[in-house]
């Protein structure tokens, strides 16, 4: 997606365990929110794709690297950065931060399949168009 300030995180009671560490697949959720806040703020959310295209982004693949533990009340930050676009599918790196400290990093590979078929499609175009240049 595109270069971004990152989403914001706080770390809540609930996305812990009873140390106060934040659980595992609470990261994918929050990358989750900051890759869709990204699409929102390019102007191409989810339900626009949906319903004026009838197809969807879902996750084909994800890898996570996690570096160090969140705690509870902090807070943190989501990047998402667009590593490569092909006609159906893309890749993804999130990097989950607490200030400058990397907690962890996320590989992420979307693929657009039709609704109805859930097979792949070509992405719409106001999609490619707007992603097109940001690869890196």
């Amino acid at each position: 997606m595109k270069p971004d300030d990152g989403f914001p995180i706080r770390v809540y009671f609930d996305d812990t365990d009873a140390g106060g560490v934040a659980y595992h697949a609470n990261y994918l959720k929050w990358a989750e929110r900051a890759r869709t806040e990204s699409l929102r703020a390019m102007g191409l959310p989810h339900s626009l794709m949906m319903e004026s295209y009838n197809t969807m982004l879902v996750v084909r693949r994800i890898e996570v690297e996690y570096v160090a533990p969140a705690r509870l009340d902090e807070a943190l930050l989501v990047t998402t950065r667009l590593r490569d676009l092909r006609a159906a599918s893309m890749d993804l790196t999130q990097t989950v931060l607490r200030g400058e400290a990397v907690l962890a990093r996320i590989r992420v590979g979307l693929v657009c399949v039709a609704a109805d078929s859930l097979r792949p499609t070509r992405l719409p175009q106001p999609w490619r168009a707007a992603l097109g240049d940001l690869a890196t």
